[in-house]
């Protein structure tokens, strides 16, 4: 198998033979570190900002690209695809998620901390002056 043009290595097997030995075990290892590393931090950023909607829509829409692109490098490993649906899928999620943070998100974020800032300023107007935390005594009753 050796001579081929580089053009055939596409069509190959992706498995731990000839020739992606390094590649093959480096890229499961990989795709199963990353399943467990996205699950872990999805879980403790939603739990951080569970307050905050936009940011945990956007942390749900990372979480199911990235499960999504894991699992597919996971089944063209144990299914042995072809190379180049590998080579194809990699930069094509890569792309999808450097959208989904830097050009999906980032206005609504900007939305929802223009509100959250217009909030805390009400909020601090409304609480400026000394007493406004005050209850007013009420009048006391007589009994009868």
């Amino acid at each position: 198998m050796t001579g081929l043009a580089p053009w055939d290595y596409l069509f190959l097997p992706f498995n731990d033979q000839f020739p992606f030995p390094d590649l093959f075990n480096l890229t499961w290892v990989f795709a199963l570190v990353g399943l467990v590393a996205v699950g872990i931090l999805y879980a403790v950023r939603t739990r951080a900002l569970r307050r905050h909607p936009p940011y945990l829509d956007m942390y749900e829409w990372l979480l199911w690209t990235c499960v999504t692109f894991f699992f597919l490098l996971l089944v063209f490993a144990v299914f042995h695809f072809d190379f180049i649906f590998t080579l194809v899928i990699v930069p094509t999620f890569l792309v999808l998620l450097v959208w989904i943070r830097f050009v999906r998100f980032p206005p609504t974020l900007a939305h929802y901390e223009q509100q959250m800032a217009r909030a805390r300023f009400y909020s601090k107007q409304k609480f400026a002056h000394p007493e406004s935390t005050i209850r007013p005594k009420r009048a006391k009753r007589r009994r009868r």
